[in-house]
């Protein structure tokens, strides 16, 4: 509609310049102004369009949220006599036993579970929507003679990109509002299939391309653990939820970190497995058709057995029928069972973003403990992860200069979570390389970051594959030389004052250079911040002490009681050793508190 008017405002532009004479001075003046009129009459509409969008949103969420009350009650006064917080108190592995063993119904759970939901986003804002589909998802799973599914009656959240039918996944972005799914994607019906009810949406920053929480459309989630904190990202609503018992088990995706950040942000444990390894038809992105660097499926949850759990389920005939091109490799329990001793790399440091007090004591009292649970610990450093961060992945997520990304934010406001990534790319090729030459000298980083967000030929974006490809193999085979069955790595942690993830931008190394890579990637919490850290953190300088050193250090201030995680890795389509180290690291740390 906004077109059209501008376009009638063009043609009036032009018949006032045929009247007053074609050429003539009065006539370019009469055009001049008419073409600043339409400008600014189409950022009003595009103003009165955006106002009126959010207005629809807020109106659906209140809605949904009123019927997931409604929902609450009629739940609760069939289950009078229920103990909800025992319930919540389950591990999903004794939860799942219990539900199959008819201990408890799924009514009973889900009551439990979506009550606690509801009190809980009043507080930190990390549901979207309630998925009114749960209610036939339930009737569904209650008339079963018996109880089928590895994950019969469990509920399941969904970061808000994940398809639900009838359901909008708007990703924090006004052009989405009002445009439902007509169908649930793959992972929702495998999900389905094994019995589960996924029962919410969860809140994600603007675009997805952040690993903070907060858009213009939902507002900001907040860490259950100290609402001053962010959640993390981009799965910020999944980790939030989950943490604050809300959920028992979520999915999230995984680009850059988006789920390992909002796992160890709030203390919960986080999968990101190799990118291919479960199916993503369906997901709704704000940048579709690059391929060098993939995102990841992958599950949060309160432990590494229910992460098993997940991708035991997920891993089926039934996600393989239903998207083919997923390799049909179902999940490997000789593996993951395994007890062998294992040969571990690892590293204190990625000499790219110097870690924090905290992170750095984490990965050593893993080390000891591993060492005394039998296993061999190598120092182990991958080549040139400056180079993979600043160039590789940077030049592959915006070789187009950040256009198509640009194209969500038409009429849209930006979020602040995203700091200054869209008045970046909005710049032409010639500002960046102007304003990359000047900070050289002074902001290295930023100056490589601003030289890379450039749009590139085809015979480039090849390179960069090309680039990656090599980079991979690299890794592989320093990996091999050292015969290495997994990599222990610090992890970003604590979690980040609020708005600070958007001006920490270098601090993603130590997750993304594992989206470059493609290897599996989990987190396990492991310790929690102490005075003794807060103190030795006033020391924190940075390697170079650049503006990206000095905000990560004020974000990371006043953490004291903050989750600390590490950081498991395998080589590709090795997920369930990725896990099974997982779950090695969760063992010995819990066993060494007792």
């Amino acid at each position: 509609m906004a077109r059209e008017r501008l376009l009638e405002v063009g043609m009036k532009a032009y018949m006032a310049r045929e009247l007053l004479g074609g050429g003539s001075g009065l006539a370019g003046a009469a055009l001049a102004c008419c073409l600043v009129a339409a400008a600014v009459a189409l950022r009003c509409w595009a103003a009165r369009d955006r106002r009126r969008a959010l207005c629809q949103a807020s109106s659906l969420q209140e809605a949904s949220l009123e019927a997931m009350g409604r929902m609450v009650r009629a739940l609760r006064r069939q289950n009078s006599g229920l103990d909800e917080e025992t319930v919540l108190g389950l591990p999903l592995a004794q939860l799942v036993q219990k539900l199959q063993n008819q201990e408890l119904s799924p009514e009973a759970v889900l009551c439990s579970y979506l009550g606690k939901a509801w009190a809980v986003t009043k507080e930190i804002n990390c549901v979207t929507s309630y998925l009114g589909g749960c209610k036939a998802q339930l009737a569904e799973v209650a008339q079963q003679p018996k109880p089928a599914g590895l994950l019969y009656g469990v509920p399941i959240s969904l970061k808000e990109c994940f398809q639900y039918k009838d359901q909008d996944s708007t990703l924090g972005l006004c052009r989405n509002i009002g445009f439902p799914a007509t169908e649930d994607c793959v992972v929702v019906q495998v999900l389905k299939k094994q019995g589960a009810i996924p029962f919410v949406h969860t809140n994600v920053p603007q675009s997805m391309f952040s690993y903070d929480c907060s858009n213009p459309i939902f507002g900001r989630t907040l860490n259950p653990l100290n609402n001053a904190k962010s959640p993390g990202g981009s799965s910020g609503g999944e980790g939030a939820l989950i943490a604050s018992r809300g959920s028992i088990l979520g999915l999230g995706t995984d680009i850059g970190g988006s789920i390992r950040f909002p796992s160890a942000f709030c203390g919960i444990c986080g999968l990101k497995p190799t990118s291919g390894r479960i199916s993503k038809r369906g997901l709704k992105e704000c940048v579709s058709g690059q391929l060098g660097v993939l995102t990841s499926v992958g599950p949060l949850a309160r432990d590494v057995d229910s992460l098993a759990l997940c991708l035991r389920a997920l891993l089926s005939e039934d996600m393989f029928l239903l998207d083919p091109m997923v390799p049909p490799v179902p999940f490997r329990e000789s593996i993951y069972d395994s007890s062998e001793p294992l040969r571990i790399g690892y590293y204190e440091t990625d000499l790219y973003t110097m870690p924090s007090p905290s992170m750095k004591r984490a990965v050593l009292e893993v080390k000891e403990l591993l060492e005394a649970a039998g296993h061999t610990l190598i120092p182990f450093l991958p080549a040139n992860i400056g180079n993979a961060v600043e160039n590789l992945m940077a030049s592959e997520l915006f070789t187009d200069g950040g256009k198509a990304y640009l194209e969500n934010f038409k009429g849209d406001v930006t979020d602040p979570c995203l700091g200054d990534l869209t008045l970046i790319l909005r710049m032409p090729n010639w500002l960046k390389d102007l304003l990359s030459m000047i900070l050289r000298p002074l902001v290295p980083r930023l100056s490589t970051f601003l030289r890379n967000l450039k749009s590139r030929s085809a015979g480039e974006l090849w390179n960069i594959h090309h680039e990656i490809e090599k980079y991979r193999e690299k890794v592989i085979t320093q990996w091999k030389e050292k015969d290495l069955d997994v990599l222990l790595t610090p992890m970003l942690s604590p979690a980040l004052t609020i708005n600070y993830p958007g001006k920490a931008t270098g601090a993603v190394s130590y997750t993304m250079l594992y989206n470059c890579l493609d290897f599996p990637a989990g987190v396990v919490p492991v310790s929690k911040v102490t005075s003794e850290d807060e103190e030795e953190l006033q020391k924190f300088k940075g390697y170079l002490g650049d503006m990206w050193d000095q905000k990560l250090y004020k974000g990371l201030k006043n953490s004291v009681g903050m989750p600390v995680a590490v950081q498991c890795v395998a080589l590709p389509w090795q997920d369930e050793l990725c896990l099974r180290f997982m779950r090695e690291v969760e063992r010995v740390s819990q066993e060494a508190k007792k």
